[in-house]
């Protein structure tokens, strides 16, 4: 009797946190902030990919040509940020805006991703997961592995 109970404490012992690790990852991908693919933010996008998103937005007024959406202003601060300091500076002012002003929270994950690629290229993929923090479901992390 001993030895199955010690059996099955073994197996639980096992199985148990693949099980919490998988049920707390789906939790996670479920939230409203995280991005799907589909949403995934590029670096830099070409003047066709936005124009094309403009029109296929017609409830939209026109945006003149110097307004620029509040993801992509803070995205470039970020990354001046990061290339003047290092990424667990700007990773910190990432989290900083997401308190401030919750409605950037649906961007959070692809100016995170953006962060880490652009840590890649000033660092390298191997220093540049040091930087690594739990912003924004790790996407951080995700972008470094994307460039490396």
């Amino acid at each position: 009797m001993n030895h199955a109970a010690r059996r099955i404490g073994r197996s639980l012992a096992l199985v148990l946190p693949v099980v919490l690790v998988l049920s707390g990852t789906l939790a996670v991908t479920r939230v409203p902030w995280a991005a799907s693919p589909s949403d995934t933010q590029l670096l830099t996008a070409s003047s066709h990919e936005a124009s094309s998103r403009e029109a296929s937005t017609p409830a939209s007024p026109p945006a003149s040509s110097t307004e620029r959406a509040p993801q992509d202003v803070l995205r470039d601060r970020l990354i001046a940020e990061l290339q003047e300091q290092d990424p667990g500076v700007a990773l910190s002012s990432l989290q900083r805006a997401m308190t401030r002003k919750p409605s950037l929270a649906r961007h959070c994950t692809s100016l995170a991703r953006a962060l880490g690629k652009a840590a890649v290229h000033k660092y390298g993929a191997q220093r540049a997961q040091r930087f690594s923090r739990p912003v924004c479901d790790t996407s951080f992390a995700y972008g470094v592995a994307q460039m490396g």
